[in-house]
């Protein structure tokens, strides 16, 4: 099985080694999250009856914004290849009032696991996608020569409107001559060696499905009747205009769908979201309540509601019925004004690890400037480098940055390493104008330059609320 054959690979250390890549310090954090996953790999060895009777240990993140609750969680996810959705509790009603009901945050997941399973399966057969793709694309370019096709006479109109119906969609009848072949298979091989990538071509496509997430279930009954009449009849047809390269890659695509058993993604995608599936549940701090006064008791309505999907529960989707029984639950918030114990303490046991992620300093700041993956430092200086400026910062300016980012910080609103966003945008703002117009070179940043970009800004208080 899938999870099985990755268990060697993924070993706790492995994950946080991984996660040190893209986030900086909260280590306490990451080992959590590392355990967690590397508990529900153990047990799928387990034997079928113990496998039911152990549950996932969900996880509370407990921090300001801006330090990394979010990127751990996601990071985790894109790691452990496993399907992934971040939800916002503040968005969900309890079950009677307008707005979005818990439930959609495990449809989500199943969406997320239908996406992850139907790449993969499309991965699986494109090779005889593709060469389906290029004979259309052959077809294309160099058509057959059309004929007419006989009109049949109809007893009465409402056979001849059934009649159009069924038949309206078919492809004209077509003769091919040898000529014609020869083109074909002469097209066929430039294609593969994209000699005619540039080129423009009018393809017809079946029309797809129009997909709208974060429907209410009454809503999703009425597209998916909607969906079955129109099953009833043929595809319909749309015509593009794209280049070759996009052609190959939309028939590559259609075909691909051609292949693919639908019933086996979606029953495939329902097992991976209950097994390995990762809900992030964000600010559910916000519904936490001390009081039963005004709103409050509405946030305690959807504490009750999210409580039996946490716990444990079967979710009707239009795939089929999906147990959250093994669904691994991330909530997160800052709880500056509530605290973990102003959730129902039903909702507070099914979060048993709590993880406190700290405050970044001068030092993390300095780290997340330069060290991560892509790091912020690293991006603008490969989006100047496309006009031809090679951007250098000194260790002085990495470190004014960070002791503003630090500063800004306690005298404003906390928001963690997002401050960073704001004050490089800041600094290099002249340079990110300029360098379109002007070869500059190479330029370089010290600390003297970033302390008269910031400072009369720092020093109001206004333009610090305002501006970083």
């Amino acid at each position: 099985r899938r999870d099985e054959l990755i268990m060697s690979q993924l070993t706790p250390r492995y994950v946080v080694n991984e996660l040190n890549k893209y986030i900086i310090g909260q280590d306490d954090a990451k080992r959590a999250i590392a355990i967690a996953l590397r508990n529900r790999l153990r047990r799928l060895k387990l034997d079928p009856a113990m496998q039911a009777e152990v549950k996932p240990k969900n996880i509370l993140m407990i921090g300001p914004t801006g330090v990394g609750k979010t990127e751990i969680a996601r990071r985790l996810a894109e790691i452990a290849n496993a399907p992934f959705v971040k939800v916002e509790a503040t968005k969900y009603t309890e079950i009677g009032y307008v707005g979005r009901d818990v439930e959609a945050m495990v449809r989500d997941l199943v969406e997320a696991s239908i996406r992850m399973v139907k790449k993969i399966k499309h991965q699986e057969v494109r090779e005889e996608a593709y060469e389906r793709a290029l004979t259309r694309l052959a077809k294309a370019l160099k058509p057959g020569i059309k004929q007419e096709k006989k009109q049949q006479a109809q007893p009465n109109d409402f056979m001849a409107i059934l009649q159009q119906m069924t038949h309206s969609q078919e492809e004209p009848q077509e003769v091919v001559t040898d000529d014609i072949k020869v083109s074909r298979r002469q097209i066929k091989e430039q294609l593969r060696q994209g000699l005619l990538n540039d080129k423009e071509v009018t393809i017809e496509l079946e029309e797809k499905k129009l997909q709208l997430n974060n429907l209410n279930p009454m809503m999703e009954q009425m597209m998916d009747v909607q969906s079955e009449f129109q099953n009833l009849r043929p595809k319909k047809k749309i015509k593009r205009s794209v280049t070759v390269k996009e052609a190959l890659e939309l028939l590559t695509e259609e075909e691909s769908d051609h292949l693919v058993n639908q019933d086996d993604i979606n029953q495939q995608a329902l097992e991976l979201a209950q097994n390995s599936g990762i809900i992030f549940i964000d600010e559910i701090d916000k519904i936490a309540t001390s009081s039963n006064h005004g709103g409050e008791v509405s946030r305690q309505g959807v504490q009750r509601d999210i409580l039996p999907i946490v716990e444990g529960s079967d979710v009707q989707t239009k795939y089929g019925i999906i147990s959250t029984d093994h669904i691994l639950f991330i909530g997160s918030g800052a709880f500056h004004v509530a605290k973990p114990s102003d959730l129902i303490p039903e909702l507070q046991g099914r979060f048993p690890i709590r993880v406190q992620l700290t405050d970044l300093k001068v030092d993390d700041f300095r780290r997340i400037l330069q060290e991560p993956a892509h790091a912020i430092l690293h991006q603008y200086q490969a989006m100047l480098a496309t006009e031809g400026v090679e951007v250098i910062f000194t260790e002085s300016a990495i470190d004014k940055m960070a002791e503003y980012a630090v500063l800004l910080n306690e005298s404003t609103d906390n928001i963690g390493a997002r401050r960073l966003h704001t004050i490089v945008e800041t600094v290099l703002e002249e340079l990110l104008y300029e360098a379109a117009d002007m070869n500059m070179g190479r330029i370089e940043i010290n600390g003297a330059y970033v302390s008269q970009r910031l400072d009369k800004i720092v020093e109001s208080p206004d333009l610090s609320h305002y501006i970083l």
